[in-house]
């Protein structure tokens, strides 16, 4: 028994370590926000929604999916729970944008954006929600968060009025939003490394 209990603690001394998954994810969600609330803010026409699909589908939705997992790995409850929501948000929001896919058009055009609204509605609550959660973590993740939530709030908003004021704020919402995932994504590969400067994220709790 004891040289049982001596070769696992020999096995998982030589296990490598897993790496932190937040930077992924965190750099998934931060770039595909970016490009459709770039769309969103009105920088570029709206008939270019559709080049989100690939980063939806691949990098926002696989990506962070992927994350998800290796967060339930490293047992981060949070972490996995947010990232595989969100990589299912932009899967599920990339699937209605593929041509051909029949969704958007098997929806009368006067619900469209009552639909949208209410699928962007429910978004809202989970990350509100996913928002108190951050609350001990730190100040860089409850600027994400609290940003996001305002972000699907405003779109919401958009999408329900309609109103299309409300929807362009939205986007500017979206884009903070990025930079700061941006920002704290940088910070997890910095604090990672032997990196020249860290940037600080300033932790709660």
């Amino acid at each position: 028994m004891a040289q049982l209990a001596a070769d696992r603690e020999s096995a998982a001394a030589a296990a490598p370590a897993v790496a932190n998954p937040a930077p992924l994810g965190l750099s998934a969600f931060a770039l595909t926000t970016f490009v459709l609330s770039s769309i969103n803010a009105g920088w570029f026409p709206a008939g270019a929604t559709n080049i989100i699909v690939g980063l939806a589908l691949f990098y926002g939705g696989l990506g962070q999916l992927l994350a998800g997992m290796w967060e339930f790995k490293s047992g981060n409850t949070f972490g996995a729970t947010a990232f595989t929501s969100y990589g299912a948000f932009w899967m599920a929001l990339g699937v209605v944008f593929v041509p051909g896919s029949g969704i958007l058009a098997g929806i009368p055009a006067a619900s469209v954006h009552p639909a949208l609204g209410v699928f962007l509605l429910g978004w809202t609550i989970f990350t509100g929600l996913m928002f108190f959660g951050t609350l001990r973590a730190n100040v860089a993740l409850v600027g994400v968060f609290g940003f996001l939530f305002l972000t699907f709030l405003l779109l919401a908003i958009g999408e329900l009025g309609p109103s299309t004021s409300a929807h362009q704020i939205g986007g500017y919402l979206g884009v903070i939003t990025a930079i700061l995932a941006w920002y704290t994504a940088l910070a997890g590969v910095l604090s990672s490394s032997k990196s020249a400067f860290k940037l600080p994220v300033i932790p709660l709790g």
